[in-house]
């Protein structure tokens, strides 16, 4: 597979298939299905779900035990089987079939011209407007029968027949398919259940479902809940346009989820068949079922898993298009919420994990003041807008938080200046000490060549900046009595931009520790936008505005150019915005570099595809081609696994604030501080063209 094949990276392309059709005309149904199942093969699905009964429409009541209906359906079943010897992937189609003289909702399994297997409903609604125990037997019937695990004739072959089936594809890692009809996902436990703990990474469901008021939101809550739950891709495909409408109506709603998540939803009420598509990541299932313990210890005494029958096949694969996109939503900021209605409900979550988890500190150790170092940089402005919020919650004057600005050789004008101006509009208390005299005789003391005014601007000149910055802050503390509450953030601690144990590294409570540099930014401008309309004055929001769009640089080297700092952090360490979509793939999922470099092609290589969160600005949007996302991601991995575990091993508390979103030796992330990076680098080198 080429490297832009999503078939190289544990993708599944997955269709959900709505046909046209016309009840008790199997021979029309089988027509209008093939027909979609060669435009899904065309465009690259592995998998193809159809609607529940729809060979033979699912509204045919008492037309379901008229012997030539059943009949046609087997002759419309058999003409999908044949065309599928010519198609690539796999298929589940709805039929009603006959075993041990009895009626079954089914559904059939169907690959490369062969039926693999057939699937009975487990569980038949019979209330309100459904009757289907007056013409369909459930699947617990063929096991008390004792023709469970038996196999039952059709089209001439015998077939594998029982709700005990999963299909396993050989020549596709950690795909495993498992499929339930419709009322089974009602159920109190779905069969799907136990067929995720037997290994299946994807669940079909066969659907009719009639639509009434509200009722396509109750079927998204059920399968965004139970591919959570199962940590599976769930596809459901419900009956659309052609069904009877004597007593119902039929909405057409096909969904695809990935672990709670919708990748892609149809047009409900469309007039015309359908077809929708979504790549899914099975190892991403597989990987979040390994790192899963109550996945990994089963159901326990409560409910046992089912043995099953794992039918193993090898799948026929789509032939790769050239430059194939990924067919999902792939945020460029994994941490940052593109959807608007989403923006003010997770920035105001944050600011109150931040807030609760400093005001829970200081009430814990008696503490009423709290003292931070204000640059006029991102991570800074972040920190002191939570201290100020803690004291508005603890009922304490803003003034208890006590700001000092640290210039140093290279500070610039204008983050002195917004700093001012930041801590002026909160009403904190606010003084200034200049570090220079003090780093002057620190480097004299070491016979640095900077203090014989040579131009030698090395990591000791830098370090002694930082480190004077961080003792003077710790002394203030004991000086008033007060906390020193830490600004670097979770992207600095995962590249190592920070000094270690006398600087920016060390403090006493670090409230941004699990806060990435990307989300830091657009928690400014949300704070600004929210100051505007509180009316808290033009000038707060002025200035968030202001130190939202400031380059990032620790500003230790001098060179000011045109008022902004010379030094920028993203020259050395790489754009923030690349790294911390690189962090978010490689710390939660454990993703190889490979992949990543894959998922970051997807969402960063095109300026003009997929969503930009509210508030970037155009000016500020960029994209990023495959070398450029190599050589970063090189940085990335060398800094991350070799050079800068060990001070992450000695971080200070704080407040972990999203899922998987933290560096800290006590929680999500534990690791050695001498490991080597080559295994990582050189799957890098070895697999990015």
């Amino acid at each position: 597979m080429p490297f832009r094949s999503p078939y190289r990276h544990g993708f599944v392309r997955a269709a959900v298939c709505i046909p046209s059709l016309r009840v008790a005309d199997p021979a029309f149904n089988a027509e209008q299905s093939i027909e979609l199942a060669r435009e899904a093969a065309r465009q690259g699905a592995l998998i193809s779900l159809f609607p529940e009964l729809g060979l033979s429409g699912y509204s045919c009541q008492d037309l379901f035990h008229q012997q030539a209906l059943l009949g046609e359906v087997l002759t419309g079943l058999a003409s999908f089987v044949d065309a599928s010897s010519e198609l690539p992937g796999l298929f589940v189609v709805g039929a009603p079939l006959r075993f041990a003289d009895r009626l079954f909702n089914c559904a059939v399994v169907v690959q490369g011209g062969a039926v693999r297997g057939v699937v009975p409903k487990s569980y038949l609604p019979n209330y309100r407007e459904f009757y289907e125990k007056r013409h369909f037997a459930p699947a617990s019937v063929a096991r008390r029968l004792g023709r469970a695990g038996e196999s039952m004739v059709l089209l001439g072959r015998d077939v594998p027949f029982g709700a005990d089936l999963v299909f396993t594809a050989l020549n596709v890692a950690h795909l495993t398919l498992g499929v339930e009809i419709c009322e089974d996902l009602w159920a109190p436990v779905p069969p799907s259940s136990a067929l995720a703990l037997a290994g299946a990474t994807v669940i079909c469901n066969l659907s009719a479902s009639n639509v009434t008021i509200a009722k396509a939101e109750y079927r998204r809550l059920l399968c965004a809940s139970q591919s959570g739950r199962t940590v599976t891709a769930y596809l459901y495909a419900a009956a659309g346009a052609g069904e009877s409408t004597t007593d119902l109506a039929w909405d057409g709603h096909g969904m695809i989820h990935e672990n709670a998540q919708l990748l892609a939803e149809s047009e409900r009420f469309a007039a015309g068949p359908q077809l929708v598509m979504a790549d899914v990541d099975v190892e991403l299932l597989s990987q979040e079922r390994m790192r899963w313990t109550a996945f990994s210890d089963g159901p326990g005494e409560a409910a046992e898993p089912r043995s099953v029958r794992r039918i193993e096949m090898a799948i026929q694969l789509p032939e790769p298009a050239k430059n194939e996109r990924l067919r999902r939503r792939l945020p460029r900021f994994p941490y940052v919420p593109a959807d608007p209605d989403c923006r003010d409900e997770r920035c105001r979550e944050v600011y109150e994990i931040q807030v609760q988890g400093l005001s829970q500190r200081l009430r814990a150790s008696a503490i009423e003041k709290v003292v931070i170092g204000v640059s006029g940089g991102l991570d800074s402005t972040q920190a002191l807008l939570v201290a100020a919020q803690t004291m508005d919650r603890l009922g304490l004057p803003r003034r208890n938080v006590l700001a000092y600005t640290l210039p140093g050789f290279a500070t610039s004008a204008q983050t002195l200046a917004n700093g001012w101006k930041l801590m002026r509009a909160l009403g904190v208390s606010g003084e200034e000490i200049d570090i220079r005299p003090a780093a002057e005789r620190m480097l004299a003391d070491l016979d640095h060549p900077a203090s014989r005014g040579e131009a030698v601007y090395d990591i000791t000149y830098e370090n002694v900046q930082a480190g004077q910055r961080t003792s003077i802050l710790f002394r203030l503390a004991n000086q008033q009595g007060a906390l020193v509450v830490g600004t670097g953030d979770l992207s600095e601690l995962a590249l190592g931009w920070s000094t270690y144990g006398v600087g920016d590294q060390m403090s006493h409570y670090g409230v941004n520790a699990s806060v990435p540099k990307t989300l830091i930014r657009h928690l400014i401008r949300w704070r600004a936008d929210q100051a505007e309309r509180r009316e808290e004055g033009g000038e707060l929001a002025g200035v968030l505005r202001s130190i939202a769009a400031t380059t990032v640089s620790p500003e230790l080297v001098p060179g000011e150019e045109n008022g902004e700092p010379a030094q920028s952090s993203e020259a050395v360490v790489g754009p923030y915005d690349l790294q911390d979509f690189h962090l978010y793939w490689i710390s939660r999922y454990g993703f190889r570099p490979s992949k990543v470099a894959y998922l970051a092609l997807a969402a960063w290589g095109e300026l003009d595809h997929g969503e930009w969160p509210q508030g970037v600005p155009e000016a500020s949007r960029t994209a990023y081609d495959l070398p450029a996302i190599k050589r970063w991601l090189r940085v990335f991995l060398k800094r991350f696994f070799q050079t800068s575990q060990f001070k992450r091993s000695a971080l200070p508390d704080g407040p972990k604030v999203g899922s998987g979103g933290s560096l800290s030796p006590r929680g999500d992330w534990r690791a050695p501080s001498d490991s080597s990076a080559d295994l990582w680098l050189r799957e890098l080198e070895e697999r990015v063209p």
